[in-house]
């Protein structure tokens, strides 16, 4: 069954939205504390947490909002955006994050990705693949390398690191719907993936394909927030995976 994951995307301390990255798209929703609880009453055990702040920065900025929520939640954490170096990687463990997301570094500095693989374990680092036109972008989507998503993808899996959030940049924010294919072609060449699919989901309906075509995990945040999605049909869906 897939694994739902409520997202919540910080920009100065305050849970919003964008559209395709770009923060002149900003919609600001209120707490990110209060909709984390809310979260957690609907029986929601995982949260994706997004400083926008710190990636367009490139540091962590938001990790003492991190930290609230972790004080008041019971929920399983997974933080990104800036986390560049060591000391923001520690911030946002000292601050209650299970798992960590990094992908600019990935990109840009494999070595010391490798390195945290290695001394913070696979299992607590998530490897953030933001794609566009098959490319992997970085820097808060606003620059796209020259490293091709399967390429990256191969490179990491064969150094263990199986949590992978792919994000098709294109999609986020729309509420067009999932890129069903681009998911399920990630898990015919990487079977043991534990692929978390982002952008696109509009609907409870989107929700099901991806669990139709295989797919492990999903975030969702824009469809919850502008009442696409049933709360309580999406809670009543959520205590079906516990």
């Amino acid at each position: 069954m897939i694994e739902l994951i409520p997202a919540i995307d910080i920009i100065e301390g305050q849970c919003v939205r964008l559209c395709q990255g770009d923060y002149d798209t900003k919609k600001v929703y209120g707490s990110p504390i209060e909709m984390a609880q809310q979260y957690e009453q609907l029986g929601f055990k995982r949260l994706h947490v997004v400083d926008l702040d710190g990636a367009k920065s490139h540091h962590v900025m938001n990790d003492q909002v991190l930290r609230e929520i972790c004080k008041k939640t019971s929920l399983i954490v997974d933080f990104g955006g800036g986390v560049k170096t060591e000391d923001d990687l520690k911030r946002v463990f000292d601050a209650g994050a299970t798992l960590a997301t990094v992908g600019s570094i990935a990109v840009t500095h494999p070595e010391l990705y490798l390195e945290w693989l290695e001394r913070y374990g696979a299992e607590h680092m998530i490897l953030g693949a933001d794609v566009r036109n098959g490319l992997v972008s970085i820097n808060g989507w606003k620059e796209d390398s020259n490293t091709h998503l399967t390429d990256f993808l191969t490179q990491y899996q064969k150094a263990g690191n199986k949590n992978v959030l792919c994000t098709e940049i294109s999609r986020d924010g729309m509420l067009h719907g999932p890129a069903i294919e681009l998911y399920k072609g990630i898990m015919q060449a990487h079977p043991t993936c534990h692929l978390i699919a982002s952008g696109g989901v509009s609907s409870i309906s989107d929700i099901e394909e991806l669990e139709r075509a295989g797919i492990p995990a999903v975030v969702f945040g824009k469809a919850i927030y502008e009442g696409r999605i049933d709360m309580r049909a999406l809670s009543i869906m959520a205590q079906r995976k516990l």
